[in-house]
């Protein structure tokens, strides 16, 4: 750590109030040391990292850190403030304040060591003394290991599988096996640690974890998946072990090897700040026999086999009730989207070929001419309908799924069918999948004997589920919500003028607020929700015309503006201007998010007046469109398309216009290279990121 920071690389009296300020004082130490090439581009990327999750944590520990291209060698800065600063932890501004710079080819030792450092600041001895110290070098010193309260950890730096000290926990922590007539062995829990950057919050999870497991008397071993690489945990370890704990922010590699174990899945954080709890949680679900199935543990990490992730399956169980509800109905959104467009552009192709009275074609199976265009049509339409059959069902079903992992799903599919029979639609499958869900999770709760628990998720959760699920929804509020969605789609269908435009512009608002997060969602689930029959209305189609055109223009508005005046952005954000072109003519709204990200203040609210300028005339406009997606590539399936254009190039026009004047009367920062050279961007101090995020 000595060549990672010198006494130049502190300062204990920061004045920053702001995480912002306080990340570009302490980069300006590494720029005068020749640690960091550019600052803006290296505060751009700091910011990016915060966009992923606020780097604050509980005790007052703020640690920002990123991988750059703009770094030279690893550098450690560090800051105390006496006001404090908010990185957004749950228990107040921080004092102390790492910022951690790594090359974007950091080798292995190096982030092997700034590892280490993460560690030690889960030892409150350690924080304790730099809370106290008096002097630069002496600070520097204390973190580089050179005085006795650095060193009081159990940091194995030359392995990035945490194991902890048996003497500590009074146990051991090598084979699994147990030393005949040894008294009953402790509970022991195997855990996997991971983050985007996986520098700081991996290794400081882990710790924490370690801690809490030595305080319960509980033995925890810790494979923490990190930038340095990681080491599997020995399968007989697993095999072993009592409980499972995934404290992850990415997908956790090779998952499936911890299948068959109660398992508490979560994001790092809340192994950060609440590891007891999560001990107790998993111990709670070995108590009552709840074990995650064979193959349903997979998130897309090499060998996994489905792709669930923390955030589809409900978040972390200290997350409020109004984020679990949102990541539940985004579950059942971002499954349904797939069928949604599979089976809306079949229908629209079927239209395109056949004609708009293909709906009335005979089915394929009675008539079928390989030389005829309209029976190719009608083929391609009826496929189509039998895709858009599966939207409720999967909707409803995917919610259960967030909710209650894949003993949800049943209940959710068949409540989602209900849903349909009985002409609930869309709200009936969000209630369903609600509903769903809360029963499996209700049963779940109940202890079963060991006896019967092997059948509980196969048949027992089915069973009983499904059938408490179908009464409620044919007895008791089926027929509220099928009146309630009768009476939003005659009310659309009544909509005309003033009216009109406004939803229009209210939807283009949405459509462009988050750029593929869950107020664009809603937007576009309710749209597609109007089309998702075989013949919908002219005020659906003109919806979802408007939704459409109004996600189309962020990224073109961003494209656009990075060619008319390229200086105002830096050179990795002028390259993510040439495929926002695409990105937006194919109405992928998120190939805006790395201008949004980087700077937010100016882009979207930019974005957001001109997605309303185009929804709402594409509604005056009357543009009407039968397929839920295609962007560009489907405007001859669209009614009114000249003028469907023509409300695009408005809106993108107005976004355009409003971010060059917002970007140019700022000043720019000191330090920033010279517009044009691409080593600077005038915008990277507000928070942001310089590459695009999934939806």
């Amino acid at each position: 750590m000595s060549e990672m920071i010198t006494a130049d690389l502190v300062d204990l009296d920061l004045s920053a109030d702001t995480k912002e300020a306080a990340a570009r004082a302490l980069a300006e130490r590494m720029v005068a040391l020749g640690r960091v090439t550019d600052l803006e581009g290296f505060l751009a990327d700091v910011a990016a990292r915060e966009a992923q999750m606020p780097t604050g944590l509980d005790g007052g520990i703020g640690i920002p850190h990123c991988r750059s291209e703009h770094v030279t060698e690893p550098t450690l800065a560090f800051g105390r403030s006496a006001a404090g600063i908010d990185f957004g932890a749950a228990d107040g501004p921080a004092d102390l304040i790492f910022l951690i710079a790594a090359p974007a080819g950091a080798d292995d030792a190096h982030l092997t060591i700034l590892s280490s450092l993460a560690r030690q600041l889960m030892n409150s001895e350690f924080t304790d003394a730099l809370r106290s110290v008096g002097a630069a070098t002496a600070a520097a010193a204390l973190i580089r290991g050179e005085e006795p309260a650095a060193t009081a950890t159990t940091e194995d730096t030359e392995d990035s599988v945490a194991v902890p000290a048996a003497a500590s926990a009074g146990t051991a922590t090598g084979s699994p096996d147990e030393a005949p007539g040894e008294p009953e062995r402790p509970f022991r829990v195997v855990a996997v640690t991971s983050c985007p950057t996986g520098i700081a919050h991996t290794y400081m999870a882990a710790e924490a974890l370690e801690n809490a497991g030595r305080e319960a008397g509980v033995e925890v071993v810790v494979e923490t998946q990190g930038s340095a690489g990681f080491t599997r945990l020995d399968p007989a370890v697993i095999a072993a072990a009592d409980g499972v704990i995934f404290a992850h922010d990415v997908p956790v590699r090779d998952k499936d090897r911890f299948a068959g174990k109660p398992t508490v899945d979560t994001g790092v954080k809340a192994a950060i700040n609440r590891p007891g709890e999560l001990i107790g949680e998993v111990r709670g679900k070995a108590a009552r026999g709840e074990v995650t199935a064979a193959g349903a543990a997979g998130d897309g990490g090499a060998g996994s086999s489905s792709g669930a992730t923390p955030v589809e399956r409900g978040g972390g169980s200290g997350d409020g009730y109004g984020t679990k509800l949102r990541v539940w109905l985004m579950s059942g959104v971002s499954y349904m989207v797939p069928f949604v467009a599979a089976g809306g552009l079949l229908i629209a192709l079927g239209f395109a070929i056949g004609g708009y009275e293909i709906n009335k074609a005979p089915s394929v199976m009675d008539h079928f001419v390989w030389s005829q265009a309209d029976s190719w049509a009608a083929l391609l339409f009826q496929i189509g309908g039998v895709a858009f059959a599966f939207l409720v069902p999967v909707l409803a079903g995917y919610i259960a799924y967030g909710m209650a992992d894949r003993p949800g799903l049943v209940p959710g599919f068949v409540g989602g069918s209900i849903a349909l029979t009985i002409n609930a639609g869309f709200l009936g499958g969000l209630a369903a999948g609600l509903i769903s869900g809360a029963v499996v999770m209700a049963i779940q709760r109940i202890r079963i004997p060991a006896a019967l628990r092997g059948i509980m998720p196969v048949v027992v959760i089915p069973l009983i589920s499904s059938a408490v699920v179908g009464f409620l929804m044919f007895v008791v509020i089926g027929k509220p919500i099928a009146s309630a969605q009768k009476a939003m789609t005659d009310w659309l269908s009544g909509l005309s003028g003033a009216n009109a435009v406004l939803l229009g512009a209210l939807l283009g608002l949405m459509m462009c607020f988050d750029l593929g997060g869950p107020v664009n969602k809603v937007a576009y689930a309710f749209a597609t929700a109007g089309i998702a029959v075989t013949d919908p209305s002219d005020s659906a189609m003109k919806i979802m015309a408007a939704v459409m055109a109004a996600g189309m223009v962020p990224p073109l508005a961003m494209a656009l503006a990075t060619t008319v005046r390229g200086k105002l952005f830096n050179a990795a954000e002028r390259e993510n201007g040439k495929a926002a072109w695409v990105l937006g003519a194919s109405f992928i709204s998120e190939g805006a998010i790395p201008f949004a990200a980087a700077d937010p203040l100016r882009v979207i609210p930019s974005s957001m007046v001109g997605g309303a300028v185009t929804g709402a005339l594409s509604m005056a406009f009357g543009a009407t469109l039968r397929a839920p997606h295609g962007g560009i590539f489907v405007v001859p399936l669209i009614g009114n398309p000249l003028l469907y254009l023509v409300a695009i190039a408005a809106g993108v026009c107005v976004t355009t216009a409003l971010v060059l004047v917002l970007k140019g009367l700022r000043k720019p920062a000191s330090g920033a290279a010279a517009p044009g050279t691409g080593g600077a961007d005038p915008s990277a101090s507000a928070p942001g990121a310089k590459q695009p995020v999934a939806a």
